[in-house]
């Protein structure tokens, strides 16, 4: 199923018949041609090397890292705890790959800043609202980031659930107010304690 995934996301039309070794030759062969240099696998975290489905995926990534000459970047959440490293399979994967601990965007020096307004303005660039003023989200780069936790899931998730919002009131903006009413993950709302307060006060209105 890996390969037929890779088939599926560049394009490659498959037969009504055909082989998982015909799938994989096809993907790889394309791959090389088009001079493929890096693979992105994410959601690591569900492979789960002890079950037979899961050592086939584990296998099929090693192949097709030996196959096509690019760098594999897999990405996952908690990949130590998973046992990703276990046993033989396992050892495979590990000597094979470098691990880098990745942490959600800081914002306490001014380079890690000046990273969290990139990101949120590559956010601002992609909107589409016709009365929008640009740089309001950069203007509220600090705000956002309090919201989110420096989270990207989650900053992206509050922009769009805020532009969907603006489109359907017609109101065709994103501001701080309309942000406001954009309700996050749990995760993200828990970090911002006055907020989840405030959610909470609701909710026991609105039962009351």
């Amino acid at each position: 199923m890996l390969a037929i995934e890779f088939a599926r996301f560049i394009g490659l039309p498959l037969p009504s018949r055909f082989s998982q070794v015909e799938v994989t030759n096809k993907v790889c062969d394309l791959l090389c041609t088009l001079g493929c240099r890096l693979v992105l696998i994410d959601e690591l975290h569900n492979l789960d090397i002890g079950t037979r489905v899961g050592a086939e995926a584990s296998d099929q990534i090693k192949y097709l890292s030996e196959r096509i000459p690019a760098t594999f970047v897999l990405a996952g959440v908690d990949v130590e705890g998973t046992g990703l490293f276990a046993g033989r399979r396992g050892g495979q994967i590990a000597s094979r790959y470098t691990l880098i601990p990745t942490s959600p965007f800081r914002h306490k020096t001014e380079e890690q800043r000046n990273s969290w307004r990139s990101l949120v303005a590559t956010l601002e660039e992609s909107l589409r609202l016709h009365a929008h003023r640009p740089g309001t989200l950069l203007k509220l780069s600090a705000y956002l980031h309090d919201r989110t936790g420096g989270m990207i899931g989650s900053l992206s998730h509050l922009v769009r659930e805020a532009a969907l919002d603006a489109i359907l009131d017609g109101s065709e903006k994103i501001t701080k107010a309309s942000l406001e009413r954009v309700d996050l993950d749990e995760s993200a709302e828990q970090q911002n304690i006055p907020r989840a307060r405030r959610r909470r006060t609701r909710s026991e209105k609105r039962i009351a």
